[in-house]
């Protein structure tokens, strides 16, 4: 079994903002999984999936960002999972949209959501896929990750999100290795050279 986190703040003036794309994947995952409706448990919206891949529960934390460690330390406790049995999706400033990078292991490198979830597990032994939204050209970074995407990110954000969601796949069929191979680097708004 698995648990799958997307990260992001709950309530409709967030929803469809750069900061919630972990919530917008998770749930594009549990969509082509075809999982089970949501249910609001462990403080948060979680929906199960069973599949030839497993089971996998998809967590969408609803303790506000800055507290999603709460939520997914809580469904980590109950099925009593190891670390190398979750996966967060959250936001990330520092890679260009269009490009996922998954992880095992580091620094929340400035995310309070990851940041979150260290502090609650206890360790930086966290896998995660880093979905690319670039960074601001002008203004703060707290205004830009809390404001929603541009015309032409709306118009690529599906083709950015299915991307992310084949690389949680892959990594669930072949491991974290051979999906960091595949899909880190690559910026699937790029033409392939």
């Amino acid at each position: 079994m698995y648990i799958l986190a997307g990260l992001g703040n709950p309530g409709e003036r967030y929803r469809s903002t750069r900061h919630n794309i972990g919530f917008i994947v998770a749930d594009r995952f549990a969509e082509r999984l075809g999982c089970d409706e949501p249910q609001a448990i462990f403080s948060g919206i979680a929906r199960d999936c069973r599949s030839e891949r497993g089971r996998v529960l998809v967590l969408k934390p609803h303790t506000f960002m800055n507290r999603s460690g709460v939520s997914v330390s809580r469904a980590l406790n109950w099925f009593k999972l190891e670390l190398d049995q979750l996966i967060v999706i959250y936001d990330d400033l520092d890679l260009p949209f269009g490009e996922v990078r998954l992880r095992r292991r580091g620094s929340p490198a400035g995310h309070n959501g990851l940041s979150s979830i260290i502090e609650q597990c206890g360790s930086q032994d966290i896998q995660r896929l880093r979905v690319g939204i670039g960074r601001p050209t002008v203004g703060d970074t707290v205004s830009y990750v809390l404001s929603r995407f541009n015309p032409e990110e709306e118009r690529d954000l599906p083709t950015v999100v299915d991307h992310a969601v084949d690389a949680l796949l892959f990594w669930l069929d072949y491991g974290l290795d051979e999906a960091m191979g595949r899909f880190n680097g690559v910026n699937v708004l790029e033409p392939i050279e």
